[in-house]
């Protein structure tokens, strides 16, 4: 809602605690902190902890291979080539794993259904509002779609038809504090 407060209920604000947020209580189990101050600091914490970030480009499509099927990197295009309607080559970049975070609309496993119909993949939609089971379903149903391809956060709640949260943020952090260690554990294997 671009509010410049964001509400985390407990267990998620110690993930906000480790990356070093000023949190204000507002209850016994909810936090309020600062938008831009939670962004920085995730996004700092993330780049130190090895996260590459580019900006400014849409996942157009997958790096797939077969025997075994997995999924090795992503296929990434300029968004604003995109907007423009210009033909430019896009961009492979190979990855040991490929985390779909970007929220409702699931871009990269809406890529992965469309374009690798052997996967089977069908995104349900998220459901309607019930902030409760939301957050709760959203954090159950973190992980891996196949081998390589993974969903976090609202992302989940599209494929898995899961109602959306609302405007608290504790079920996304924990979603994502999931994924890294679902995907942590896979690459050591």
């Amino acid at each position: 809602m671009l509010f410049h407060k964001v509400a985390v209920e407990k267990p998620a604000d110690e993930i906000l605690r480790e990356v070093g947020c000023k949190l204000e209580k507002a209850s016994e189990n909810l936090f309020l902190v600062d938008t831009a101050e939670m962004i920085a600091k995730l996004a700092v914490a993330s780049v130190n902890a090895g996260a590459k970030i580019i900006f400014g480009v849409s996942v157009v499509d997958l790096i797939f291979r077969e025997n075994p099927t997995r999924i090795e990197g992503v296929v990434i295009q300029w968004t604003p080539v995109i907007m423009s309607g210009l033909h430019v080559d896009p961009i492979g970049i190979k990855a040991k794993a490929v985390i779909d975070c970007t929220g409702h609309e699931a871009e990269v496993i809406t890529v992965a259904s469309k374009k690798i119909p052997k996967l089977k993949i069908e995104l349900k939609g998220e459901g309607s509002m019930w902030v409760y089971e939301g957050e709760k379903q959203v954090v159950e149903y973190t992980g891996e779609i196949c081998p390589g391809l993974y969903a976090a956060g609202m992302s989940v709640s599209a494929l898995k038809g899961t109602p959306r949260m609302g405007p608290i943020f504790g079920g996304m952090l924990l979603s994502g504090k999931k994924i890294a260690e679902i995907v942590k554990e896979k690459l050591k294997a």
